[in-house]
């Protein structure tokens, strides 16, 4: 019932409860009644936000809230209110319900990210009203179409309002702060690095005949060719400073200093496929394009390739898919966007690793690289170095990974209430 509920789990099942699903290129469900409702919620904690629409329903929210200390840099802290569609046909449960089951929120976004989305208004909340104010000024924001680049949301304001972050030296938002467990002990992941994205088209071009004709020349096979190579592809293991102390960490926890990187990350569990990803670039086909009827063979197929370069290598990366696919295939850049990797050290770091230690003592912070990106990326144009830190303990029967874009998507309510609670403590102590 929902009275037995934490006040941050109303506020994620709630949130869940709007449809802002986005496919991406412009087409969305958008975000405009889960900004309004956000936009409630800190007025009725005294603080006055303002929407941003950079196209109809494509709103973002975003609000500053004055520290105690003024002389000290303000923090960005941030969530998207957008999610990647769901099939409801594929889940136990209706994915914009909001359900709870068996000590758990169900739903569309309970990991990606309302549920961070949720902690950040919790601990405002719990702050503001004992009279109390975080340490440091806070930008908080929650911004649309993170889940296909931000262009309507984080890169949109960049551009137009550059203003409404002012004074902002540092964020935090997705994804880390989470636990894992590695040789049965739990620890926390910190993200410091975030890999580059691009996203890439591979077009082959034919000759249209008929389905019956013997045809050498198929657009259609070309591209076959071009896609299994591209997806069967295993990139090096290239190490950065940030995976470099990470595999050297997990090896002294497993002992197993030496070995081969990618046996060290598989020590770590579920989590292991995010971690693998990060030790090199990646290349996955996702959608096909060709032809319009059974017994035509087209002229021209497409394939989308979702590439993740590794921080400061894209270059590298794309020249090594055209080497893959050869000159018969063209290969077009449709949206790209930088890595990030920040040092795992500095004022941040120490505060997000004592307010984890103080509400989970002896369990230690590794910094990890994201497979995926953030909204961070936007913000880097500004100056501002960005963390991820949504902090959840969660129980080790918990495939996390398997939760991001994923059927049946679901966080156990004491993983919220507990990023809650060291949210709060990172925003009066930092």
């Amino acid at each position: 019932m929902t009275d037995a509920l934490s006040r941050t789990a109303v506020l994620a099942r709630d949130l869940i409860r709007f449809d802002t699903q986005n496919w991406g290129g412009g087409r969305s469900n958008g975000e405009a009644d889960a900004a309004a409702y956000v936009t409630e919620v800190l007025a009725a904690m005294g603080v006055e936000s303002t929407t941003y629409e950079s196209a109809p329903g494509r709103a973002s929210v975003v609000a500053r809230i004055e520290g105690e200390d003024p002389t000290l840099p303000w923090l960005v802290v941030h969530g998207h209110l957008d999610v990647v569609p769901a099939d409801a046909a594929e889940w136990s449960v209706d994915p914009f319900a909001g359900e709870v089951r068996d000590g758990l929120l169900w739903g569309r976004g309970a990991v990606d990210m309302k549920d961070m989305d949720a902690m950040i208004l919790a601990s405002l909340e719990r702050i503001l009203a004992a009279g109390r104010r975080p340490r440091r000024g806070i930008v908080v924001a929650f911004f649309a179409d993170e889940e296909a680049g931000g262009a309507y949301g984080a890169h949109w304001l960049v551009e137009h309002h550059p203003e409404l972050f002012e004074g902002a030296t540092e964020a935090i938002s997705e994804v880390g702060g989470y636990s894992v467990e590695i040789a049965g002990q739990r620890a926390y992941l910190l993200q410091t690095a975030e890999k580059a994205l691009q996203w890439i088209l591979l077009r082959a071009r034919g000759t249209a005949a008929h389905g019956s004709q013997r045809m050498r020349d198929n657009a259609v096979t070309k591209l076959a060719r071009a896609v299994a190579a591209v997806g069967e592809h295993e990139f090096p293991v290239e190490l950065t400073d940030t995976t470099r102390e990470l595999v050297a960490r997990i090896a002294r926890l497993t002992d197993m200093e030496g070995a081969d990187p990618d046996e060290v990350a598989e020590r770590t569990g579920s989590i292991a496929r995010f971690l693998r990803s990060s030790l090199r670039h990646t290349a996955n086909p996702t959608m096909l394009d060709a032809g319009y009827k059974h017994n035509v063979i087209p002229s021209v197929a497409e394939a989308r390739i979702d590439v993740r370069p590794l921080p400061g290598r894209e270059r590298e990366a794309i020249d090594a898919i055209r080497a893959l696919v050869g000159d018969d295939i063209e290969v077009e850049l449709v949206h790209g966007d930088i890595g990030l990797e920040q040092p795992f050290s500095g004022g941040l770091v120490e505060a997000m690793t004592a307010s984890l230690g103080r509400h989970d003592p002896d369990a230690p912070v590794l910094p990890y690289m994201l497979s995926g990106g953030t909204d961070n990326k936007s913000l880097a144009a500004l100056g501002i170095a960005g963390y991820g830190f949504a902090p959840l303990r969660l129980t080790p029967d918990l495939d996390f990974a398997a939760m991001f874009h994923g059927v049946d998507e679901r966080v156990p309510l004491d993983a919220l209430d507990f990023g809650t609670d060291v949210l709060e403590d990172l925003l009066l102590t930092y």
